[in-house]
């Protein structure tokens, strides 16, 4: 038994990316998502950390992760884990509920892991019908009904976020820093000037409010950045060089942590 992975967008759903993966010793890096991370386990089990929390989605389960959160992923079990994961932009569920859904806000789902036998079956379906079907009303209605049937099962309330502190602000300007800068060598020192904080005080509150520490915030920019420059097929070499990576294999290695696919499969 080996890892496989195919990866495929369909462009008609705000290029909707799609995996179908069998995982046993790859471990994807703490990062987030700008999408949803939508997906039906298998085979085996994965274990994440998120929310602060450390879950495990068996067989049969649905996990789901909400835009912006970060979390990591990796095998609960010697034998790894098979899944089929959709990656749908926010626009994609609103639509799907656009009749019903009157919240400024996004759907939001408190359960990372989820049993339903019902949603289950119509996420691999789903799935499938955006891998081999050619029927776009076919596409079309299930991604609507699917995404409708999420919402109205399992979209609930969104948690009660702390009061933000005085250090938002200076939070808020790093971040903004790092991804004007995301290509350039910052170090540590350059950033507390910035936030006018000391370097640990920084460290610890930049982590404590992101979810991540500046330089996994800025690795995350910088691959978001290197996903863009892929799909407009620039050579992998260069998309290195452009986002500040030491070379085509450092952005490789990184890459895969975070998506599970090389550049390479990503542009192809």
């Amino acid at each position: 038994m080996k890892e496989q992975v195919k990866f495929w967008r369909s462009p008609q759903f705000a290029d909707l990316e799609l995996l179908h993966a069998r995982f046993i010793t790859h471990s994807f890096c703490r990062h987030t998502h700008d999408t949803y991370a939508i997906g039906v386990i298998q085979q085996g089990a994965e274990e994440f950390d998120y929310r602060g929390a450390t879950h495990v989605a068996t067989a049969g389960s649905v996990a789901l992760i909400n835009p912006g959160e970060p979390h990591d992923g990796h095998a609960a079990t010697e034998g790894g884990w098979m899944y089929r994961m959709l990656y749908p932009d926010v626009s994609i569920l609103r639509e799907a509920m656009a009749d019903s859904w009157r919240s400024p806000d996004i759907p939001y789902f408190p359960q990372p892991v989820i049993q339903d036998e019902y949603l289950k079956g119509l996420l691999l379906r789903l799935h499938v019908t955006l891998e081999k079907s050619t029927c776009q009303l076919e596409q079309d209605s299930r991604m609507v009904w699917t995404m409708a049937q999420l919402i109205a099962r399992h979209a609930g309330d969104r948690p009660t976020l702390k009061a933000a502190g005085k250090e938002s602000q200076p939070i808020r300007l790093v971040q903004n820093y790092l991804e004007a800068h995301y290509a350039e060598n910052s170090s540590l020192e350059e950033l507390a000037a910035i936030a006018n904080l000391s370097p640990f005080y920084l460290l610890r509150t930049f982590r404590k409010q992101v979810g991540l520490p500046p330089h996994g915030y800025l690795n995350q920019v910088r691959l978001h950045r290197a996903k863009r420059l892929l799909v407009q097929g620039k050579p992998i070499s260069d998309v290195a060089q452009e986002t500040g990576f030491a070379d085509q294999s450092h952005l490789t290695r990184q890459f895969k942590r975070m998506t599970g696919v090389t550049p390479g499969q990503y542009q192809r």
